[in-house]
C-alpha cells in the first residue's frame, strides 16, 4: 500500500534555522535518489497559528509520497530524513493513508487513494495563487488563522508552502469527518473565502486531499505527537 509521510521539524537556535534553510536546496538531490520515493516537497511555514504570510524560520516540513510503508520506514531510519531528525530540536513524523485526492501539484497527482481505515482524519489543501489575486487572498488569511487557531476540534494545524505568498499549503488533523465538515461548511469567514476562490478564479493550480493518520512518532510542541492527535 502506498503511504504519505509528513515530517515536521522545529529549530530553536539560529544555526539550526540556517541549516534548515540551506537544506531547501541541498536536500533535493539526495531525496530524488531515495528508493521508493515517488514525490516530495520541502516546505517552509507561516506565522500565527501557521497560516499567516509572515515566514516562521523555526518550523519546516518535508512531505513525501512512497510506494510502500517499508520504503518510508527505511528512509526515516537513515539518509536525508534521519539527518533532519537528528539536527532538529523537535521532530514529528506522520504516516498518512490517502482517502481521497483531486487536483494537481506541480502538474502531478501525487497521492494514490487506498483502503479506508481508522484514525484521525487529516486535510491537505494546496494552491498556486494567481498574481492578480494575491492581495485579495491574503487579506482574508488573518481572520481564518484566528478562526482555526481557536477551534477546539482541530488537533494539529500547519500552514506551509514552497514559495512564500505564491504557493500555499494548509494541513490540519481532525478527530473525525464530522468535525472537519462542520468547520468547512459553517457559514462564516471560511465558507466565504471558499466561495470567493471559486467565483473569482484565484487559484492557477489546486489540490485537495484527505488522509487517515495511520501512525505518528516523535514529539510536537513538547508533547508526544500521538497525544497531540488524540
Amino acid at each position: 500500500m502506498t503511504i504519505t509521510t509528513l515530517t515536521l521539524c522545529r529549530f530553536d537556535r539560529p544555526a539550526g534555522r540556517l541549516w534548515a534553510f540551506a537544506q531547501m536546496g541541498l536536500s533535493r538531490l539526495p531525496l530524488r535518489r531515495t528508493p521508493g520515493l515517488t514525490f516530495f516537497k520541502l516546505l517552509g511555514s507561516g506565522g500565527g497559528a501557521g497560516f499567516l504570510p509572515r515566514p516562521n524560520p523555526r518550523v519546516w516540513a518535508i512531505l513525501c509520497a512512497w510506494r510502500s510503508r517499508a520504503d518510508a520506514e527505511a528512509a526515516l531510519a537513515r539518509g536525508v530524513l534521519a539527518r533532519w531528525r537528528m539536527r532538529a530540536d523537535e521532530c514529528a513524523h506522520l504516516f498518512l493513508s490517502t482517502v481521497t485526492a483531486r487536483g494537481a501539484w506541480s502538474g502531478r497527482a501525487p497521492f494514490e487513494p487506498g483502503e479506508p481505515g481508522d484514525g484521525p482524519l487529516a486535510a491537505l489543501t494546496r494552491a498556486t495563487i494567481r498574481l492578480r489575486a494575491l492581495p485579495y487572498f491574503w487579506r482574508r488569511v488573518p481572520t481564518l488563522d484566528r478562526l482555526i487557531g481557536a477551534n477546539p476540534d482541530v488537533r494539529l494545524k500547519l500552514g506551509v508552502g514552497e514559495v512564500p505568498w505564491l504557493h500555499q499549503v494548509t494541513f490540519s488533523v481532525w478527530p473525525d469527518a464530522d468535525s472537519m465538515a462542520r468547520y468547512a461548511r459553517t457559514p462564516g469567514p471560511h465558507s466565504d473565502a471558499i466561495r470567493a476562490v471559486r467565483d473569482h478564479g484565484w487559484f492557477r493550480e489546486e489540490l485537495y486531499a484527505r488522509f487517515r493518520v495511520v501512525a505518528a512518532r516523535g514529539t510536537w510542541e513538547g508533547r508526544p505527537v500521538q497525544e497531540v492527535l488524540s
